[in-house]
């Protein structure tokens, strides 16, 4: 049983509460176990108790020639697990199968955003000196927030200079975590010169550069403004695709502009104390059209990656039925979430201790999916960005 801990019920809200989940550990019955007891609180009511998770408890052993440092060639040729949460059964299948696990009546949904070359390097003014900027997310009136480096020498109104000066910046604040708020002002088209003159961002555990930048996106990627790729759709195929379609399945498209906040580890000890980075996103009415359509009717809505279900969850958040429309999200899925739209997901293995691993765990039970992540390193997967697949369903 997880280790857990537990304090008084608070009036801070969250994003996943245990009387709303789905049966996942840890439950009430963990609270019990644990020894916690109900203590009256005012007018014979019984004081409620929230139990927190602790992160080592999401934890495993991941070796590092496990991390894939390449993509899959082609893309469909990754191997996928297969775990069927109702009965704990494990399928060892090609990628190229996924196709035969779905039904008829299936609505399949792709997270379509695109990475941006976010990390630009310029140079400080005055002094000259080296400045980095990785930029996470767009804000109002041409500001960005961004991680830049080094921290200490950009502080507020400083200035960055890019390229030949055709681009330029100031930092214009700082965020909580840490981050800056930068404005950008070019000759010209300030995103045209960021795309030409930034990088492709890496996540930081792949230490290979790209043989080309099309590996960092998937084959069905649209809509500019993510800083990290939806790589659950890496192993998609334009051909398996149209196979897809072909099979009489919906395919359907959202937008999640991923942050590099997905690649941060949870250090704190207690989950419910980590904070999410707030993500942009957006739902289409045709989307939303087809989802509602498939639920009422009993269909299942398979989700490619964990970006494309927190956005689909965003959107039923406050009437549990997918709304169509565009927001903010700092959603932060973990076990005892009730999924009101997920039925099905398709995922990539995760890191340990990550919010990523954790919302997995939410959707088929902490125990089922930390022994299947054992399996898939006894089996030798490939696992992160660049790795193999894992099919929930």
């Amino acid at each position: 049983m997880p280790a857990l801990l537990l304090s008084p019920q608070s009036g801070r809200r969250a994003h996943s509460s245990p009387e709303v989940g789905r049966p996942c550990a840890p439950t009430e019955q963990d609270a019990h176990e644990a020894g916690a007891n109900s203590v009256g609180s005012g007018h014979g009511s019984q004081r409620r108790w929230r139990i927190w998770m602790n992160i080592t408890d999401f934890d495993y052993d991941l070796p590092a020639e496990l991390i894939a440092q390449e993509p899959a060639r082609p893309r469909d040729s990754s191997r996928m697990l297969v775990l069927h949460p109702g009965t704990g059964e494990i399928e060892h299948r090609a990628f190229r199968d996924f196709v035969s696990y779905l039904r008829s009546d299936d609505v399949v949904v792709l997270n379509d955003t695109r990475v941006i070359r976010a990390r630009l390097h310029g140079r400080r003014e005055p002094g000259g000196g080296r400045a980095e900027v990785l930029l996470l997310s767009e804000r109002e009136g041409g500001v960005w927030e961004a991680l830049v480096a080094p921290g200490r020498r950009l502080p507020v109104g400083r200035q960055i200079v890019f390229g030949e000066g055709e681009l330029r910046a100031e930092v214009m604040g700082r965020t909580p975590a840490g981050g800056r708020l930068i404005r950008f002002e070019g000759v010209g088209d300030v995103r045209a010169d960021i795309e030409r003159l930034g990088e492709m961002p890496l996540p930081p555990y792949i230490h290979r550069g790209l043989d080309q930048e099309s590996d960092y996106q998937t084959v069905y990627a649209q809509t500019p403004g993510a800083s990290a790729a939806p790589t659950a759709g890496f192993h998609f195929t334009p051909e398996l695709l149209e196979m897809v379609k072909a099979r009489g399945q919906a395919v359907a498209y959202v937008t999640l502009h991923i942050g590099l906040g997905t690649f941060r580890p949870i250090h704190v000890e207690r989950v419910e104390d980590h904070e999410m980075h707030v993500e942009r996103y957006a739902v289409p009415e045709a989307t939303a059209k087809l989802v509602l359509e498939a639920k009422s009717q009993g269909q299942r809505v398979i989700a490619v990656g964990t970006s494309t279900a927190r956005a689909l969850e965003s959107a039923a958040a406050e009437t549990g039925k997918v709304r169509p429309g565009a927001g903010e999200t700092d959603l932060f899925i973990t076990p005892g979430y009730r999924f009101r739209v997920v039925d099905g997901l398709l995922t990539n293995f995760h890191m340990p201790r990550s919010t990523l691993l954790l919302l997995v765990c939410a959707f088929a039970g902490r125990e089922a999916i930390l022994r299947a992540y054992r399996g898939a390193v006894e089996q030798r997967y490939r696992f992160l960005s660049f790795g193999d697949a894992m099919l929930i369903v």
